[in-house]
């Protein structure tokens, strides 16, 4: 155990990235992203994919490498991730891991609750109802098996509601009956610090930050995924949006303008899910980096 994953989280547009490269640059290591909308090459503007410049001035590893045809589970993603981290700490005795994908993030620290083996045609299944029968038609069907983590899901999200039907329906049980059990421990400690600021300010940044994505081709990059709107990489905020502005059914002011609410109703969702951490060592997000590290190497210490 004497080795550490320092964890950056918190809401969208609040400063990650920077973060994660400048303890990166301090502890002279690499760093793992948990940001699930990064993984796909072909969605760099809309999920704010560090930029190039930024990529260089440290190892980056989990940035753009499938495709988003490629089927890559959060579980992949854990496998993957720890042999990596395996690696990665016979040489070095920090690692840094930043994203703001909550599940993405438990699944390293924490690891990932077991889950019956599903026949594949019942997802083929729900995969069709939601083509046929819309969105509405899951969130209904889990509210009706498993009000408890209806209550908890993003019901917006096509992939974690078929993920839980899935499980309802081939198991039996409730899907929320899985969670939380006893998933072992972790063979390195983690640190956790979580960027905040005020409401405003939050807003404010996720605003410019959507201005930013059209002004660098946000539209076009769109565009190009039009064809494949329906695989589950494109349910994301940014390119749904879009896609109703291409059908005709939205002006593009009125797109753009949705893009910004609903990114900042998804920054909401990760500060409450990354607030359930009460070992968190918050952080402003102007907060000096001299500050932040001082207060990891006291916890470093404590450890």
């Amino acid at each position: 155990m004497n080795k550490t994953l320092i964890s950056v989280v918190g809401p969208t547009a609040i400063g990650k990235t920077k973060l994660a490269i400048e303890l990166a640059k301090y502890f002279k290591t690499e760093i793992i992203s948990a940001d699930s909308r990064q993984f796909f090459k072909e969605m760099k503007i809309g999920t704010a994919v560090p930029s190039d410049d930024e990529l260089a001035q440290a190892p980056h590893h989990f940035i753009q490498h499938i495709s988003i045809t490629d089927s890559y589970s959060v579980g992949d993603f854990e496998r993957d991730a720890i042999a990596l981290l395996n690696q990665l700490f016979k040489t070095n005795d920090i690692v840094i891991l930043v994203g703001g994908s909550g599940l993405y993030v438990d699944a390293i620290t924490k690891g990932l609750d077991h889950f019956p083996s599903i026949a594949p045609e019942v997802r083929k299944k729900l995969n069709v109802r939601l083509e046929n029968e819309g969105l509405e038609s899951l969130q209904q069907k889990l509210k009706e098996l498993d009000p408890v983590y209806y209550d908890k899901v993003d019901i917006q999200n096509p992939h974690r509601l078929i993920r839980a039907l899935e499980i309802c329906i081939g198991s039996g049980k409730p899907y929320s009956s899985f969670l939380n059990k006893d998933k072992g421990n972790r063979p390195f400690k983690n640190i956790t610090v979580g960027i905040e600021a005020d409401r405003e300010i939050i807003y404010d940044r996720i605003n410019q930050r959507v201005d930013i994505m059209i002004e660098e081709g946000l539209i076009k990059e769109a565009k190009g995924l039009l064809k494949n709107r329906k695989l589950n990489a494109l349910q994301t905020v940014g390119y749904r949006e879009l896609f109703n502005y291409f059908d005709s059914e939205w002006t593009l002011d009125f797109s753009i303008s949705e893009i910004k609410k609903n990114t900042r109703r998804f920054a909401k969702r990760q500060l409450t899910w990354f607030r359930k951490n009460d070992t968190t060592i918050w952080v402003n997000f102007n907060e000096a980096l001299p500050s932040i590290i001082n207060k990891i190497t006291n916890k470093l210490d404590e450890n």
